[in-house]
């Protein structure tokens, strides 16, 4: 081949290569939409140090005085709304459950092909927030808190990382990917700024250690 066509097919190649690589197929899984971009980590420290530090309490938490997975759109609830969102060529059928689809998990790095593997987190669990100040709620609130799409409160994870998880707070229990950990501390914050809840002292503390290397 002559050197002036290799040449032409050799910058061919490396444009297309770069072009593949700005589409994010050579980096990682495949584009999805994920929870909504948490505020940025500078804002995070500002919301951080204007929250009330309190020592909380878990008397009369009950689950179910959160209710979840509501009606979204349709025959769709919150679950598979989520589920939709943040998949890769989720099909559903005449219910709104996934069929088929493909959920890359923030938290662990793993990617699923079935939904029954992948659970719905709540960043802020629903007990976390109890202890924080929803206990004096209305019923309402709650259920507003435990659908939330619109701030970056629900992402779909591993089932076990998410059951692993529990109700931990960023002091005892953070994502074992260590690149999702500074999203991870900004969208707790800012789920905790939006709906006025308190921290504790280790809360706090851990928090401001993440966020001070974001």
């Amino acid at each position: 081949m002559p050197k002036f066509y290799a040449r032409r097919r050799l910058g061919f190649l490396a444009a297309l290569t770069g072009l593949i690589a700005s589409a994010g197929l050579l980096n990682g899984p495949a584009a999805s939409a994920t929870l909504p971009t948490p505020v940025s980590a500078a804002t995070a420290r500002t919301y951080l140090a204007s929250l009330s530090v309190k020592t909380e309490s878990r008397t009369g938490y009950d689950r179910d005085l959160f209710p979840h997975w509501i009606t979204q759109s349709g025959t769709c609830n919150t679950r598979e709304t989520v589920l939709k969102r943040d998949g890769s060529g989720v099909v559903t059928d005449s219910s709104c459950a996934a069929t088929s689809g493909s959920w890359y998990s923030p938290y662990d790095g793993a990617t699923w092909s079935a939904a029954s593997d992948v659970d719905i987190d709540h960043l802020v669990p629903l007990a976390e927030a109890w202890d924080s100040g929803a206990g004096s709620w209305t019923t309402s609130r709650r259920q507003s808190f435990a659908n939330d799409l619109t701030r970056p409160q629900l992402l779909a994870v591993t089932d076990n990382v998410n059951q692993a998880k529990g109700d931990q707070d960023p002091a005892t229990w953070m994502p074992s990917r260590t690149a999702y950990r500074c999203t991870y501390v900004r969208a707790w914050v800012q789920v905790k700024y939006y709906y006025d809840l308190s921290v504790d002292s280790a809360e706090k503390s851990a928090l401001q250690g993440y966020l001070a290397n974001c």
